[in-house]
């Protein structure tokens, strides 16, 4: 299908070919008629995207500290790393479309194949021949029963002119009041009307002459171009009391509009910004009329809230009418009465083969006016799950003792880091990436240079050229994808955490279990393979007593929204994070955690159950403790390891210093530029095991023994109690009757 693209870095639009995406729980696929471009929104992408490095980084100063703040911790090498990832990518632009139903999710109510829909949201509501849209998302197009036919046309209009209400709806407009837009653009005509329908007499304010004489088609009384002539039009029609309500709907940075909005207001009159406006409001003029100073969040309740966007869950209408879903089916209602002219908006159409020039348009490239710019879709799209990115290499790594590799997952750590420590490793064979939305998998193909991208894992497990299969989605979806790959035959590498819960461990050992012949299967704890790491081993390898571990880790903190703490999809942040330093612990002393404690801080309404300390008894008596914290300053190294063991001292320091401290002297190593978690290291032990059919560089006993551990440590939360990891009572939740029995000790 075709999909139309903005590189972050050269500003450049492009439509390209992507496979279509697949409709998830709760998701509905649309087949898109029609799509409207937001001049507003989309310009401030395009025109942050065409700015040189400079003109970015004096636009974002906070993301300049971000990366300093990177440099002083892991070098400048790594934060210029990181900085041209994040630049080089692109973004699926759009998000007000509308179209027909192809196919319902799982879960799904309301919605049928062959609905005619408005969808809405940046990342869902896409410039895309086909769409997935989480269905609080998607709002039915009337039926032309005794109403105007909307259009598919007029319904792309919808999300963009809910905007426009959700403003109305916090100005709290009463029947009869004087209402003045600022701001005569595409949402400023639609807010016309709608204070119009609102039983209101409406004024407006723009520069352009031909904006001016439109609002006075649609619904306003008078119009001014220019600030004089709007205090004039503001005194004169409200017997000099002043408006009532003010909705700026502007696009600047200026804070004139604002400042406008003030002078022509009366005491106490509401005020809305719709548009992306300066805000520097000047206190006389506020402060004197008591003026009630709002900013519009986008279409309406509901908005960047994941709990109502993406999976579904629904606001009560009893306790909240307008919903952003709500809004855009109110839009439709009043088109299809009649009530509402956005077909008067439209003033360019390009199919989406072409839909570069309404880009070249709405960022004044080729100086024409402009106001609705609208793409269509004339043709019949490609439903293909797979594209082909370039021929297959003949390469040796393509042989079947080599590693042909098909990535599940393209998000940022996979392009930001997994897929440069791959390359770096060398002699693997990039042949398949999937992404279940596609447009990810395409990205990230074509940089990397993967043969064919996806949006379905069975293009990758049905693939006979693929013998290894990388796993990097999110967490709720490892254990799975785990188990769909062993029982295909592949070679596995999942990224942690390996499952979320004792059952889904279960379900990953029976399919280890039941491999003919045997495939290995790897987990991301690639901090075991820093080449300091490596070195800190080798100088505590020949200890024969215990050891005495600390592991700081300065975590950073998260909002309590983010998808790691949700327990649906990432587990918390002690299943998706401390398990890395469970088994790094492991790894040092070289035997099994045997038992674990928790001590959890309160979370006081901030945290999630990210500032503990975790016990640690590990098989020959060794004990370490983890003192994770989401409540320090990020500026500050992230980790730090202490072990103490058999007259010796060694001291690891965020991976960049190595101290070893022995019979009195102190042996330092240092990486000033860079620092190496290991990444690389990983996969070139993977790899070369696959190569030589070497038994996996992580065992499966290690792989369970730390999962088990980390799962402990989750029930550790509730109960303060030391928590035997190998016990009965804690293993009798694997399920089909699996007795999972440990080696007393491991190799490394």
């Amino acid at each position: 299908m075709k999909q139309l693209w903005q590189n972050i870095s050269t500003g450049e639009a492009a439509v390209v070919d992507v496979p279509i995406p697949h409709a998830g729980k709760g998701q509905v696929l649309v087949r898109v008629k029609a799509s409207l471009i937001s001049a507003g929104t989309e310009r401030a992408v395009v025109d942050f995207a065409e700015k040189n490095l400079l003109q970015k980084a004096m636009a974002r100063p906070d993301l300049v500290k971000q990366l300093v703040q990177k440099a002083r911790r892991e070098g400048w090498i790594s934060a210029m790393d990181a900085a041209r990832n994040r630049l080089d990518s692109e973004m699926v632009l759009g998000y007000s479309n509308a179209g027909e139903v192809i196919q319902v999710g799982e879960g799904v109510t309301g919605f049928q194949v062959g609905d005619r829909v408005a969808c809405a949201g940046g990342g869902f509501a896409t410039h895309s021949e086909i769409v997935r849209v989480p269905q609080n998302l998607v709002a039915a197009i009337p039926a032309a029963v005794g109403m105007h036919d909307v259009s598919f046309e007029e319904a792309a209009f919808a999300t963009v002119a809910a905007i426009g209400l959700q403003a109305i709806r916090l100005a709290e407009l009463q029947l009869g009041e004087i209402v003045a837009v600022i701001g005569l653009g595409l949402i400023g005509q639609i807010v016309v009307q709608l204070a119009r329908a609102n039983g209101c007499t409406v004024v407006g304010m723009d520069p352009s002459l031909d904006r001016c004489a439109l609002a006075e088609r649609l619904g306003c009384v008078a119009t001014a171009s220019s600030d004089e002539q709007m205090q004039i039009i503001a005194v004169r029609h409200t017997n000099g009391n002043g408006i009532d309500a003010v909705l700026v709907s502007a696009a600047t940075e200026s804070n004139a509009p604002v400042t406008l909005a003030a002078e022509i207001a009366r005491d106490r009159a509401r005020i809305v910004a719709v548009g992306a406006v300066g805000l520097a409001l000047p206190r006389k003029p506020y402060y004197m009329k008591e003026l009630d100073f709002r900013v519009s969040r986008s279409y309406g309740p509901g908005r960047y809230d994941a709990e109502y966007e993406e999976k579904g869950h629904d606001y009560p209408i009893g306790y909240v009418r307008w919903t952003e879903g709500r809004n855009v089916a109110a839009i439709l209602q009043l088109l299809a009465a009649g009530q509402l002219d956005v077909a008067s908006l439209i003033t360019h159409r390009f199919i989406i083969e072409e839909a570069q020039k309404g880009y070249e348009l709405i960022t004044n490239k080729t100086g024409l006016p402009f106001l609705g710019v609208v793409i269509t879709y004339p043709h019949e799209p490609s439903l293909a799950r797979r594209v082909e990115l370039c021929a297959p290499a003949a390469t040796s790594s393509q042989e079947p003792d080599g590693v042909a590799l098909g990535l599940v997952g393209a998000g940022n750590f996979a392009r930001a880091t997994l897929l440069p420590a791959m390359k770096k490793a060398g002699g693997i064979a990039f042949t398949g990436i999937c992404a279940a939305g596609g447009s990810s998998a395409r990205f990230a193909g074509v940089r990397s240079g993967f043969r064919f991208c996806a949006s379905s894992t069975s293009e990758l497990l049905n693939d006979p050229t693929i013998n290894t299969v990388a796993i990097c989605t999110r967490h709720s979806d490892h254990a799975r994808q785990v188990v769909a790959a062993l029982d295909a035959g592949k070679h596995v590498f999942c990224e942690k955490p390996l499952a979320l819960n004792k059952e889904q461990l279960s379900d990953v050992i029976a399919a280890y279990r039941r491999q003919t012949p045997l495939r290995l299967l790897m987990v991301g704890y690639n901090r075991r393979f820093a080449p300091l790491a490596k070195i800190l081993k080798s100088n505590v390898a020949d200890a024969v007593e215990p050891f005495v571990m600390q592991y700081r880790v300065n975590a950073g903190f998260l909002p309590r929204d983010h998808w790691t703490h949700d327990f649906e999809q990432g587990g918390g942040r002690i299943i998706g994070e401390v398990c890395h330093f469970v088994d790094f612990l492991s790894f040092v002393c070289g035997h099994p955690v045997t038992s674990v404690s928790t001590t959890l801080m309160p979370d006081s309404g901030r945290y999630s159950s990210d500032n503990l300390i975790a016990n640690l008894r590990f098989a020959d008596g060794s004990i370490g403790t983890i003192t994770y914290a989401a409540n320090g300053d990020r500026s500050f190294s992230k980790e730090r390891i202490e072990i103490f063991v058999q007259g010796r001292v060694v001291l690891l320091d965020d991976f960049h210093e190595l101290q070893i401290v022995r019979d009195g002297k102190t042996n330092r190593r240092k990486s000033h530029f860079r620092i190496d978690k290991g990444h690389c290291g990983e996969w070139q032990a993977f790899a070369d095991a696959i190569r030589r059919g070497e038994p996996s560089p992580i065992s499966l006993d290690e792989l369970v023994n730390s999962t088990l551990a980390t799962l402990a440590l989750v029930h550790g939360c509730s109960d303060p109690s030391w928590i035997d990891v190998h016990s009965g009572e804690f293993l009798a939740d694997l399920r089909k009757g699996q007795d999972y029995t440990f080696a007393p000790g491991r190799g490394n």
